[in-house]
């Protein structure tokens, strides 16, 4: 396999590969695989959280647990704009 690099990232490869924790152009390429593959990975798993959440939102909406957002904003509001030292801490 033949890989073309910009010169930018040719010049990242020979420094990782010049501190001497990399032997070798390859190991520096392959290194930067796994951790990609490593990436992806984790964006399926947050992907999956984010799924839960919304289920578990959709089911108290369904639930009839849901707040108003008008309601909700308005008391966010509110509370910011008390003054400082009368917010609960």
């Amino acid at each position: 396999m033949n890989v073309s690099l910009t010169p930018e990232l040719e010049q990242l490869v020979h420094l990782k590969v010049k501190t001497g924790r990399y032997t070798s152009a390859s190991e520096v390429i392959r290194e930067a695989l796994r951790l990609l593959e490593e990436r992806d990975e984790l964006q399926v798993l947050h992907k999956d959280e984010i799924r839960k959440k919304i289920a578990a939102g959709m089911g108290s909406l369904r639930a009839g647990k849901g707040t108003d957002g008008e309601a909700f904003f308005d008391s966010i509001e509110a509370e910011l704009s008390e003054p400082e030292h009368s917010r609960p801490v």
